[in-house]
């Protein structure tokens, strides 16, 4: 170890850098987000937008701006001074399966992905997958994975994601020991 930043109060979840921003920006279960510099070993920014903890973060693959996931919601901000621009929406979206508008709230997020064409997707403790336009940030579609045979229903998190270098697949490690591919 070379040096150590202080200044959570309690376990940090999620650190992200930028190739070419002398940046640490940290997400942390204390509700906050802290914005690091390297150079200088110093807090710049501690953002405390969120009412709950930061489970997850990602920079934009194309544009200058990072997502936060709290337990209570997904908020994107502007580089470099982390400055709040808006929340996405959690509450309204169409249950695909039952075909109606439902006003239940999403989860906890756990992991994020975004590819290169604005497709945010994110994985919730309780096993289910949300898709947002990055741009408006709406949810257009919600599905639940289903834990392999034998599991309980406490194995049903998804705990990590990805999309693959063509943004054409969803990658996700869930609780129930598999990792799934979705098209």
């Amino acid at each position: 170890m070379v040096h150590s930043f202080a200044g959570h109060k309690d376990t940090v979840f999620s650190i992200i850098m930028q190739d070419d921003e002398p940046q640490i920006i940290s997400g942390s279960a204390d509700r906050t987000i802290r914005v690091w510099d390297i150079t200088s070993g110093k807090k710049m920014k501690a953002l405390t937008n969120h009412k709950k903890s930061i489970r997850s973060m990602l920079f934009h693959p194309k544009e200058y701006t990072f997502l936060s996931a709290g337990a209570d919601n997904l908020k994107l901000w502007k580089c470099p001074e982390a400055m709040f621009l808006r929340n996405f929406d959690q509450d309204l979206y169409t249950d695909a399966i039952k075909n109606v508008k439902s006003r239940k709230g999403f989860g906890i997020v756990n992991t994020v992905a975004c590819d290169g064409d604005n497709l945010l997707a994110a994985g919730t403790d309780d096993g289910y997958i949300g898709f947002w336009d990055w741009d408006s940030g709406r949810m257009f579609q919600k599905i639940k994975s289903r834990p392999q045979p034998g599991s309980i229903s406490s194995e049903a998190g998804i705990f990590c994601s990805s999309f693959d270098k063509s943004g054409l697949r969803y990658i996700t490690g869930e609780c129930d020991k598999t990792i799934k591919i979705w098209q």
